[in-house]
């Protein structure tokens, strides 16, 4: 387990800053799987993990879902066959947020 997954994470307001270019390039290097992406202006992580079917997706989904209720922070997430994407960022700030990376770091915890 990284240690990202292991942290906890703090409540996030409109007014939390967002991550810096510094802290971005540093947090990103600690979940190597995922990837930045833009969408209507707001940076995101996300990340493509495989199954070998739908079933098994669906169960990493329940899984995720219990996660991000009990870290009262939730994901944007895609169930496909075989497949599930995952979206992490903050939304009251538009943008990401340390808790992001926690996010996406406990995730990979969830997919081993």
């Amino acid at each position: 387990m990284t240690e990202l997954a292991q942290m906890k994470c703090e409540a996030c307001q409109a007014d939390a800053p967002k991550v810096t270019d510094e802290e971005l390039a540093q947090l990103i290097a600690k979940i190597p799987d995922w990837g930045v992406e833009v969408r209507g202006g707001v940076m995101q992580l996300e990340r493509v993990y495989k199954f070998k079917n739908f079933k098994l997706a669906m169960e990493f989904t329940n899984k995720l879902a219990d996660l991000a209720e009990a870290d009262f922070h939730h994901p944007g997430i895609l169930t496909e066959w075989g497949k599930v994407t995952v979206t992490w960022w903050s939304h009251s700030i538009k943008g990401l947020h340390k808790n992001d990376f926690i996010m996406a770091a406990k995730t990979d915890t969830l997919f081993q």
